[in-house]
């Protein structure tokens, strides 16, 4: 198994967050410090590291689903001292890390989990994953305007397009939205309308694969059913 996927199985972290891991040279594997993914390592006699600990398999997978609100960081620490996702789901069983990113100011749907495989096939471009947001900008944008957000826009870095988009409402204030994603480069909604001169008001995940908000109100969270779970990794083509 390569060491990048045992070290996403045993819950570290997600499978291109261990790559980083591995880059930053604080794996070692039999004592010697490994600095480049893709190391085939055999878990019954091969000894892993990072940052001093062994690295074990956890067989308890958590799948905990909440509802992020605005003000928290998507990450596990922070170096600014601001407030993380996981101070709103208490001592867990097992560590558990977040699903992809929603930034300070956007709420919504979040997924925190120790399976790796899961979190990688739900983030990576490949696996073409649905993900669902409740955009209002403060603006009013032409039709014209909108097709480009679908059509492919540039963000600077890369061009960027909605899969799906749909006019929800508008009043003097702004406009909503109803937005599906297949890609999730970084602040991709935001950067998206600010390029067509329409700043974003707010922004809310409501739903990923499978999964959405139901009752949850910001702040609070729940451990994924039984069924969720079996649904998510069937559509994922993960095997149960």
């Amino acid at each position: 198994m390569r060491l990048q996927k045992y070290m996403a199985h045993c819950g570290v972290a997600p499978r291109r967050k261990c790559e980083d891991i591995i880059r930053q040279g604080r794996v070692k594997v039999n004592g010697k410090v490994v600095d480049k993914p893709g190391l085939i390592v055999d878990p019954r006699v091969d000894s892993v590291m990072v940052d001093g600990k062994p690295v074990l398999p956890e067989n308890r997978r958590v799948y905990i689903l909440l509802n992020k609100p605005r003000g928290y960081v998507t990450t596990v620490k922070d170096t600014h001292g601001r407030p993380t996702v996981l101070s709103l789901i208490g001592r867990q069983p097992v560590r558990v890390y977040p699903v992809g990113r929603l930034d300070i100011d956007s709420e919504g749907l979040l997924l925190l989990t120790n399976d790796g495989e899961l979190a990688l096939r739900l983030t990576h471009p490949r696996y073409g994953v649905e993900k669902e947001y409740y955009v209002v900008v403060a603006a009013h944008p032409s039709d014209q305007q909108v097709q480009m957000l679908t059509n492919g826009i540039d963000i600077g870095d890369a061009i960027a397009s909605a899969h799906h988009i749909k006019t929800l409402w508008h009043n003097k204030k702004g406009t909503a939205f109803k937005i599906v994603l297949k890609e999730g480069k970084k602040r991709q909604i935001r950067r998206m309308f600010q390029a067509i001169g329409c700043p974003v008001h707010v922004l809310k995940r409501i739903r990923m694969a499978n999964l959405t908000l139901g009752s949850l109100k910001p702040g609070e969270w729940r451990y994924l059913t039984v069924e969720e779970i079996d649904g998510l990794k069937s559509l994922l083509g993960v095997k149960p």
